[in-house]
């Protein structure tokens, strides 16, 4: 019976800690048709854009957030590995958004907050372009953290963030959208 029990409890634990994530929401004006912004496209590599990261505001995080993770992917870059466009971690639990420009200007990000190296070895915001005639999917992903560091060395890669970040996940919380050229 006590082993039942805990099979019960447990099953009820992880029945409430899904509906709990499901809550979890991420928005962006900016995303918010579907389509990324002129704004958040590159100035380079023959894109004219202004390298401005999008708005983005989270709510109903689950209880216990200690901090949040904050990621911008495109998985269909050809690199065979995706692009990391931006990567911000320790941001307080506090924080509910993050202004546009804030992650392209790392003064405008919260205190104690960490930008990451994005794979283009820039710290901050780098902003999308597709080759010519490809439509690719970008994708923000606001994780809700049960630590308030990011045990994470300096200088890790985006994909390390990821995979330690994973692990400290209470919930997570996407919106994407399209850009082409």
């Amino acid at each position: 019976m006590n082993r039942f029990h805990n099979l019960v409890v447990a099953a009820s634990m992880l029945i409430a800690s899904a509906a709990q994530a499901a809550d979890f929401t991420v928005t962006s004006p900016d995303f918010a048709e579907g389509k990324v912004q002129q704004a958040q496209f590159a100035a380079n590599m023959g894109c004219t854009g202004k390298d401005l990261s999008p708005a983005i505001s989270w709510a109903n995080a689950p209880e216990g957030t200690k901090s949040f993770v904050v990621t911008l992917y495109d998985k269909d870059a050809p690199t065979g590995s995706g692009w990391w466009h931006w990567v911000a971690i320790d941001i307080p639990a506090d924080v509910t958004a993050l202004d546009g420009g804030a992650g392209s200007d790392i003064s405008k990000m919260p205190a104690g907050a960490v930008t990451i190296a994005n794979d283009a070895g820039q710290r901050g915001f780098g902003g999308a372009c597709p080759p010519e005639g490809e439509v690719h999917d970008y994708t923000i992903t606001v994780k809700a953290l049960s630590v308030d560091k990011l045990p994470v060395p300096p200088g890790a890669s985006p994909a390390l963030v990821g995979f330690v970040s994973n692990m400290n996940t209470l919930a997570s919380a996407t919106v994407s959208a399209k850009g082409s050229r």
